[in-house]
C-alpha cells in the first residue's frame, strides 16, 4: 500500500508539472495549489510510515486517518442514519424527543400507534380501569423524614438526580437550579459539593460521596465541622450519603483531569488539573453498625433534616444486615435511594457500567420487601433512580416499591444533551458536560432553565393522567398488580420477582 501511496503521488506530481510546462507556467496557475497539496500529503505520508504508534497508519499512510476519522463520528452516524426510533441505547429517539418536547411545551402527542412490539417479552404495559379517575398534580408529592426528623420535606415525586458541578458545566447547573426552584422540585447536587451555582434558590439534597467534598479534612476524612456548617444552609433539605452508584457500583467517583478546573478544584479541596478517582468505600463507617451510627451522626449535625442512604443493591444479605442494625438499634433513615445497574454516568470503566449490579426493578422490589419483612417500611421512603424520563417509567418505579423517582439524563436532555456519549471527554457539544468555556457558553441559562421547569411539569402532568386511567387517585395506591406483561397477559405481581430475590427475603 505504501508503494501504491508513493507511486500514485508521483504519478499526480509528473501530470501537474506537465500541465503546467503545457501551458508556460502562465495560464495553469492552480497547478501550484495543487503541488501545495501534494507536498502535505507526502510530508504527511512520511510520518505516518515512521511513527511506531499505529499499524495501520505505517501500511495505510494518508488514508488510514480516514479510519480515525469515522470511528470518530460513529456515535453521530449511528443516531441519525442507522438507529430507528426504539432501537437506540442508552435512550430511544422516541423517548429523547418526548423530553424535548415537553421541555420546549410543544405538542407531545404521538401519531398513528405505538412503533413498540407489544407481543415481546420486554413488553410492559398498565393495567387500566374502566372507571377512570381525574387526579390533581398539585397532590403529587411525598413527605420525608421519620419520627427522629425534626424538618421533614415534602417533596415532589420526580426530581433531579444526583450530577456535580464537574461532571456537568456551570451553566447546566445554573439551568437546572433555576429550573427546579420554579418548578418546586430538589435538585441533588451530586458528590462533587455545594457550587456557588448550585445555590440559585432550589431546595437541593447534598450528597456525601466517599470523597467527602466541600467537608473534608486536610487528609480526605469526613469533617463534622465543615459539614455541619454547610448542612444547617437553608436551601439544603436533605442529606443523601452516597454508598453507591448504579453505573459503577463499589469504584468511586471519576473526574477527568481535563475536566478538573481550579474554580472545581477549590470547591471539592483537591489539586486542579489531577484525575479525581473517589475510595471506593467511605473511611466514615465500615459495617452496618457504623453505617447506622454515622447516619444518627449526620442528622444530628444538620439539626435533625432527612438523612437517607444511596446504593446499588449487589450482595443482599449485606443490605439484610442493615435493616437488622435499624431495627436493633432502633434508628432509621429517612430515605433509601435505589440506583439501577442501568444508571448513568459522567465516567466509568466499561466493565462496571456493563457488568455489575443487580438493575432497577428487581432492586426495588427486594428493598421494598425486606423492609416489609423487618416491619419497618412505614420509617422509611425509597427513591429510585435509573433510566426514569417517561411518566410510565416513573409510575412504573413506584408500583414497584418506591415512593418518588430522580432523574439525571432525563432532565439533562431538558437543558439540550443529545446523547452524543462524549461526557468524558469534555468535549460535550452542547455544553452540557464540559468545562470548556468556548462549549458552555452556548448553552444559555434562561432558556434551558424554562425547559427544566418545563419538562418536569409536564412529566408529573402525564403521571397523573396515568394514574387517573389506572382508577387511582395517588401513587401511594399503585402495586406490581397494576402492571402487567403483553406478552402473557398476567399481573407482574405473580410473575416478575426474581428467585434470587425472594430467598433473601
Amino acid at each position: 500500500m505504501r508503494k501504491m501511496f508513493f507511486g500514485s503521488l508521483t504519478l499526480m506530481v509528473m501530470l501537474t508539472f506537465f500541465l503546467m510546462w503545457y501551458f508556460q507556467f502562465v495560464q495553469f496557475k492552480f497547478g501550484y495549489f495543487i503541488l501545495g497539496i501534494l507536498v502535505i500529503l507526502l510530508c504527511i505520508g512520511i510520518y505516518d510510515i515512521n511513527q511506531k504508534s499505529h499499524a495501520i497508519l505505517r501500511n495505510f499512510p494518508v488514508i488510514g486517518h480516514f479510519r480515525y476519522l469515522l470511528e470518530k463520528i460513529s456515535p453521530e452516524i449511528q443516531q441519525y442514519f442507522i438507529e430507528t426510533n426504539t432501537d437506540g441505547r442508552p435512550f430511544s429517539r422516541n423517548l429523547r424527543s418526548l423530553v424535548y418536547r415537553r421541555a420546549k411545551n410543544v405538542n407531545d402527542t404521538h401519531p398513528f400507534g405505538t412503533q413498540r412490539d407489544i407481543n415481546g417479552e420486554d413488553y410492559m404495559a398498565l393495567r387500566h380501569s374502566i372507571y377512570a379517575v381525574h387526579t390533581n398534580d398539585e397532590d403529587a408529592r411525598v413527605m420525608i423524614g421519620n419520627g427522629s426528623c425534626k424538618q421533614p420535606y415534602s417533596a415532589s415525586i420526580f426530581n433531579i438526580s444526583a450530577m456535580s458541578f464537574g461532571s456537568l458545566s456551570s451553566n447546566a447547573i445554573t439551568a437546572l437550579n433555576l429550573g427546579a426552584k420554579k418548578g418546586g422540585f430538589y435538585h441533588n447536587t451530586g458528590e462533587g459539593g455545594i457550587s456557588s451555582y448550585h445555590r440559585q434558590g432550589a431546595d437541593l439534597v447534598w450528597q456525601i460521596g466517599t470523597g467527602y467534598f466541600g467537608c473534608r479534612d486536610e487528609q480526605g476524612n469526613f469533617s463534622e465541622e465543615l459539614f455541619a456548617e454547610k448542612a444547617n444552609w437553608p436551601e439544603v433539605k436533605m442529606i443523601e450519603i452516597k454508598i453507591s452508584q448504579g453505573a459503577k457500583p463499589g469504584h468511586g467517583g471519576v473526574l477527568p483531569g481535563i475536566k478538573n478546573t481550579k474554580e472545581i478544584a477549590e470547591i471539592r479541596g483537591v489539586i486542579a488539573g489531577t484525575t479525581i478517582l473517589s475510595p471506593p468505600s467511605h473511611s466514615a463507617f465500615t459495617n452496618a453498625v457504623e453505617l447506622i451510627e454515622f447516619i444518627a451522626k449526620v442528622r444530628e449535625l444538620s439539626g435533625g433534616k432527612p438523612v437517607g442512604f444511596k446504593l446499588c443493591i449487589g450482595r443482599t444479605e449485606e443490605f439484610t444486615a442493615i435493616c437488622k442494625e435499624m431495627v436493633a438499634k432502633n434508628i432509621y433513615p429517612d430515605f433509601i435511594t435505589v440506583d439501577g445497574a442501568e444508571g448513568g454516568t459522567g465516567a466509568a470503566p466499561l466493565e462496571f457500567s456493563d457488568s455489575v449490579g443487580l438493575p432497577l426493578e428487581p432492586a426495588l422490589i427486594f428493598v421494598r420487601m425486606t423492609l416489609e419483612k423487618f416491619q419497618i417500611r412505614d420509617h422509611i421512603k425509597i427513591i429510585a433512580s435509573g433510566k426514569a424520563i417517561s411518566a410510565f417509567a416513573i409510575l412504573k418505579n413506584i408500583a414497584f416499591g418506591a415512593d418518588l423517582c430522580n432523574s439525571a439524563r432525563g432532565f439533562m436532555f431538558s437543558v439540550g444533551c443529545i446523547q452524543a456519549l462524549r461526557c468524558n471527554t469534555n468535549e460535550c457539544p452542547t455544553g452540557v458536560a464540559t468545562q470548556r468555556a468556548s462549549l458552555v457558553k452556548g448553552l444559555v441559562i434562561t432558556d434551558k432553565s424554562e425547559r427544566v421547569y418545563n419538562f418536569h411539569k409536564n412529566t408529573v402532568h402525564a403521571v397523573q393522567e396515568l394514574l387517573g386511567a389506572s382508577g387511582h387517585t395517588h401513587t401511594s395506591q399503585l402495586s406490581a398488580s397494576d402492571l402487567v406483561k403483553g406478552d402473557e397477559m398476567i399481573k407482574l405481581a405473580n410473575r416478575y420477582l426474581p428467585d434470587s430475590v425472594n430467598t433473601q427475603v
